[in-house]
């Protein structure tokens, strides 16, 4: 058995016990850590986050929650905030559910958290870069596996399974206030290495009517 697909058994034998602990959770409170859609940004803590910048320029820092007014709003009039955890209250880093991750607050002029982007993290480890594609089902467990629509695009020219997968799915659900959005890539252009791949999940979570 080729190393990738010995990987991915095991990757998926170590998700399904992990879906099958997240299905006895309580699926209402935050969507992450402190952090829910419609909250104000005066109420967040101050403790427990670091590394502010706008996401649109990493180089421009700003101080913490207060500082969101320093970055510039988008054409959808939402001011994106980069953030992570501080060390101090996460030994492993900017960890979601076990993954490296890059995270965005997206904050509407009122100074209310309107979305979240939480990405799989490109820069991490390789051991764990393979495990990227496996955050998607954690997300869907955390907000009820029914319900999702999903698509799943066709290899594009010069892409090739990983492991015996290919994956470029998008899914789409709305529940309670939120519309999520999460977006899986598993390939590998034709002629790179074992260690040059794609694997990512990006996830949206925006604040909606319905």
């Amino acid at each position: 058995m080729r190393p990738w697909s010995k990987f991915l058994l095991v990757a998926a034998g170590l998700l399904l016990a992990t879906l099958q602990q997240a299905a006895a959770e309580d699926l209402t409170g935050n969507d992450l850590r402190d952090i829910r859609i419609g909250i104000a940004v005066t109420d967040l803590p101050s403790a427990g986050y670091s590394d502010f910048s706008c996401a649109a320029d990493a180089d421009r820092k700003i101080s913490g929650w207060p500082g969101w007014r320093d970055c510039p709003a988008g054409a959808d009039e939402l001011r994106a905030i980069r953030f992570g955890f501080d060390p101090a209250t996460s030994r492993d880093g900017t960890v979601v559910a076990g993954h490296p991750a890059v995270l965005t607050a997206l904050i509407d002029n009122a100074g209310t958290v309107a979305g979240l982007k939480i990405e799989t993290d490109p820069k991490a480890r390789l051991y764990l870069r393979k495990k990227a594609f496996l955050f998607g089902p954690q997300v869907k467990a955390r907000y009820g596996a029914d319900g999702w629509a999903c698509t799943q695009a066709q290899p594009e020219a010069g892409e090739q399974p990983v492991g015996g997968v290919y994956l470029k799915e998008r899914c789409t659900k709305t529940i309670e206030g939120r519309a999520l959005v999460i977006e899986r890539s598993l390939f590998r252009k034709a002629g790179e290495d074992e260690k040059s791949f794609v694997d990512e999940t990006r996830v949206t979570i925006l604040r909606s009517s319905s």
